[in-house]
């Protein structure tokens, strides 16, 4: 058990940090060599390991990440932020655009696809409208994680959630959709106040040394959108009937859109995350492993006796928010859900889960993928936005979206 326990812990080491400590190993490369570690030692077998990795995750994941990567080959998302970019109205207004935008893209085409695909592009039409980025991208972070909480398919997490436990499309709207509408106005009002008087790009960290990356904007293709938007409806209402396998759903979407005349199905599956998909599936392994040794159950018996119960919608919340801090939104659900048992109100707990790591994500840079896609994005275009400044806006979003969403947490849980 103490070699099993070791490599979980140098697995989880990685994902807080972003790397292996000494090694040029990031966080897919940690959970792999994790998987392979506990194979090799006997802490599972491989068979175990194989049956281990959910393939009903998987295959809805990467249906989904096709989805939306067709909209980005097709050139829908350059076309969105050039619009959105370019509209002749103020900087606040502007930026309850960018608010809006990216909390509805979020929602129903996956945040982190939409992030990837529009940051570059924001960043440099903002810069072209002698606006400072930074408060535009934040927003635009802020309200990806906040916005993509209330659906099923809007972030890897709710996905992981969902399907493991059984939550149908409706149902997951129903407990999370209002919230993190609810979300948007408060990510807009907070960091229109905290940027108030310093929408300049005089006001903007912008680097001097290297030319300022300028992103080559991808035609849009109406036909092709229009196909991806068909497709997408087709799948959100397959959801929402709930007839067939939500996998196998995604994975028909995926089929259709990449058997294509015009567009090659290389540039569409360059859009899908394979580094993802690769880490969830060595931290299905890893945690399986440990599941073995009844470690995980043994600590849980412990909590529950000091009053902390995960299978209660406010103890989980609160549980998720945290580690999602510290390990990464997708690595705290994966890690949480195994040992989600005898739940009386699942959409509560589903609730609890998406809106815990979708919410308090917006902290810190570390805390959700999709911060570290803006940061990362921006600073290849010359704008660096700080540990600091990130931390100094996202703490009150974060804060103040947590306290509306346990509010509601509170109700579902059947409180008066």
């Amino acid at each position: 058990m103490n070699i099993t326990l070791f490599l979980f812990l140098m697995v989880y080491l990685a994902m807080g940090l972003g790397k292996l400590p000494g090694f040029k190993v990031d966080r897919t490369g940690a959970a792999m060599i994790g998987a392979m570690a506990m194979m090799a030692v006997g802490s599972i077998s491989a068979k175990a390991a194989w049956i281990a990795v959910d393939y009903r995750t998987i295959g809805m994941l990467f249906g989904l990440m096709v989805v939306s990567g067709s909209f980005a080959e097709s050139g829908f998302y350059d076309w969105t932020a050039r619009k959105v970019a370019t509209l002749s109205v103020g900087p606040i207004t502007l930026l309850a655009v960018f608010v809006a935008v990216s909390g509805g893209l979020s929602a129903l085409l996956t945040n982190d696809v939409v992030v990837v695909a529009m940051t570059p592009l924001l960043v440099s039409v903002t810069l072209a409208r002698g606006l400072n980025p930074i408060p535009f991208l934040l927003a635009f972070c802020f309200a990806a994680n906040t916005g993509s909480a209330g659906t099923l398919i809007g972030s890897p997490q709710n996905m992981i959630a969902a399907q493991e436990l059984g939550i149908s499309f409706t149902g997951f709207l129903s407990v999370a959709g209002i919230p993190a509408l609810l979300s948007l106005p408060i990510v807009w009002g907070i960091v229109a106040w905290m940027y108030r008087g310093k929408w300049t790009l005089e006001h903007a960290d912008v680097s001097g040394k290297q030319p300022i990356e300028q992103p080559v904007a991808t035609p849009l293709d109406i036909h092709e959108t229009c196909k991806a938007t068909f497709i997408t409806i087709a799948v959100i209402t397959a959801f929402v009937l709930d007839i067939w396998p939500k996998e196998l759903v995604a994975l028909s979407a995926a089929a259709l859109l990449l058997l294509n005349r015009k567009i090659s199905s290389k540039d569409v599956l360059r859009r899908v995350d394979a580094d993802l998909l690769l880490l969830i599936s060595g931290l299905f392994i890893v945690n399986a492993a440990l599941y073995n040794t009844g470690l995980p159950q043994k600590i849980l018996h412990d909590l529950h006796q000091l009053g902390i119960n995960l299978n209660q919608p406010m103890s989980l919340f609160l549980t998720s928010a945290t580690l999602s801090n510290i390990i990464g939104n997708n690595p705290t659900v994966m890690l949480l859900v195994p040992f989600l048992n005898q739940v009386t109100n699942v959409n509560a707990i589903g609730a609890a889960l998406a809106l815990g790591t979708g919410f308090f994500s917006n902290l810190i840079i570390f805390g959700s993928l999709a911060g570290i896609i803006v940061v990362e994005q921006a600073a290849r275009c010359g704008v660096k936005i700080s540990f600091g400044a990130f931390s100094r806006v996202g703490a009150p979003v974060s804060i103040v979206c947590m306290l509306v969403a346990a509010g509601w947490i509170y109700l579902l849980a059947g409180h008066p």
